[in-house]
This record gives C-alpha cells, sequence and structure tokens, in this order.
C-alpha cells in the first residue's frame, strides 16, 4: 500500500474485526519478465488472492537446475495475503507463469503495522 495515496478503508477485516497478524502471510515469486509479473500480479490483485503484489525488476538469480549452475535475469513479486488464500493464490500463480517450476515461497508475518494488516484481511477476505 503506498501510504502517499492515503488510506485504503478504515482499517478493519470483513465485518469490520481485526484481522488477526498470525493469518497474514508473505509470498516471494520470480519471473522471467517484468511482462509476466505483471500479468500474475494483476490477476491476484483483481481476484482478490492477495491485497497488494511489489513488483521489483532486474533482480539476479543463480540457481542449479538441471545438474547446471545458472544464473538469469528475473523478476520478485512480493504479495501479501492471508493465508486462507494460499492454495488459490499458488494455484492461479502455476497456471499463469511460464517456468516449468514456479516458484510460490511462504513466509509468515511475525509482526506489522496493525492498521496495514487490518487492510490486507479487509482486501482480501
Amino acid at each position: 500500500m503506498n501510504p502517499q495515496r492515503g488510506s485504503r478503508g478504515k482499517g478493519r477485516g470483513p465485518g469490520g474485526c481485526e484481522v488477526d497478524m498470525t493469518e497474514c502471510r508473505v509470498v516471494l515469486m520470480t519471473c522471467g519478465s517484468e511482462e509476466e509479473a505483471g500479468k500474475i500480479a494483476e490477476a491476484l490483485v483483481m481476484e482478490n488472492l492477495a491485497a497488494c503484489v511489489n513488483i521489483v525488476p532486474k533482480v539476479t538469480s543463480v540457481y542449479r537446475w538441471k545438474g547446471e549452475v545458472c544464473r538469469d535475469a528475473e523478476v520478485l513479486l512480493i504479495a501479501k495475503t492471508r493465508e486462507t488464500h494460499l492454495a488459490a493464490l499458488e494455484g492461479r500463480v502455476k497456471a499463469l507463469h511460464s517456468y516449468d517450476v514456479a516458484e510460490v515461497i511462504v513466509l509468515p508475518i511475525v509482526a506489522g503495522s496493525r492498521e496495514y494488516l487490518d487492510w490486507v484481511g479487509e482486501v482480501c477476505p
């Protein structure tokens, strides 16, 4: 969420209740192009599978694939969502992704801005 754009709601989850911080997750994904990253990010937000997806261009990934060490330019996606949406989010990413094995890494949120996490819950009911 961009704080310069103003408030996006009253900071409450569905039904006006606060969202339990343990429900929120950060999901890391990589793509081979900005076009693909944008397509995936927009689909996740439009379908309420993620509250926000950051697109970080020009990361370099070094990894082992089929016995060889590879080095490629990629685009990093950082999504904020709720635990209840993880299976659907992963399925959607796999459906839209061009890689044989799409990276979908889920991290718990152990602390964060109460207002921001409530907003995640509000837009990802």
